[in-house]
């Protein structure tokens, strides 16, 4: 299916003209892949990853071999998906080594998320903070089963000495 669209209506220029958060998730994909197919504009495309994937997270958390099997999801493009995925991380940390990560409590979250949202059993985290509350280092220490993990302190200890941290928010 192809979608045909005044140059007003093209997400890219709806981008520019209102920005980033008026455009739906198909409209922002569309962005980021940039082409479609012969016969499929990039819009169809970006619509049939999100009908086939079911969302953004869906999509990011498909592994290769799925999303590369749709005409016009390449290597190249599903590489480019992955490293917009890190990138995203990359920034929370380094938006959590600037703010006080202790006073937001959503940004903790959302970063505790990005990191471990593809764990399959309990893991035992530490965010090391300085005395300001900042992140200095994010580590996976213990891993358990499905449903708990063996914590020991002693090893949590030696890690907050290690890194010299003043303050620390710990989850499991």
């Amino acid at each position: 299916m192809n979608i045909h669209l005044t140059s007003d209506q093209l997400p890219r220029e709806k981008l520019l003209r209102d920005g980033p958060e008026v455009l739906s998730d198909v409209e922002l994909l569309a962005i980021f892949l940039g082409t479609g197919t012969r016969g499929q504009s990039v819009l169809a495309l970006a619509g049939q990853l999100m009908e086939q994937f079911g969302d953004l997270r869906g999509l990011l958390d498909t592994d290769a071999e799925r999303v590369t099997a749709v005409s016009g999801m390449g290597p190249a493009k599903y590489a480019a998906l992955r490293a917009s995925q890190e990138l995203s991380i990359r920034c929370m940390q380094s938006a959590a080594k600037q703010r006080d990560v202790i006073t937001d409590p959503n940004m903790t979250r959302r970063y505790l998320y990005a990191k471990l949202r593809h764990q399959e059993r309990e893991v035992f985290s530490c965010l090391y903070l300085d005395n300001q509350h900042r992140l200095i280092s994010y580590e996976e220490l213990f891993y358990g089963t499905i449903d708990g993990a063996s914590i020991h302190p002693k090893e949590v200890v030696k890690r907050v000495l290690y890194h010299k941290c003043r303050s620390s928010d710990l989850r499991p």
